[in-house]
């Protein structure tokens, strides 16, 4: 039987993808500048900022070529 491979995101970065996720999928979720977000990648994006700022630990985004 294989490892499970651990992730590499903490359980508050999870906890937070999650709950905006629900707020997209809901309609509810804004960005910065106030328009709705409608783009499910946007929406982790702004999940995943907004668990670096409340201090979960995740790794910086690869650059990409």
């Amino acid at each position: 039987m294989p490892a499970k491979k651990k992730s590499s995101r903490s359980g508050k970065a999870e906890s937070k993808v999650h709950t905006v996720m629900k707020e997209h999928k809901e309609g509810s979720l804004r960005s910065g500048s106030g328009k709705k977000v409608k783009s499910r990648k946007q929406a982790v994006a702004i999940a995943l900022s907004e668990a670096r700022e409340s201090g979960a630990k995740i790794p910086k985004k690869k650059k990409s070529r």
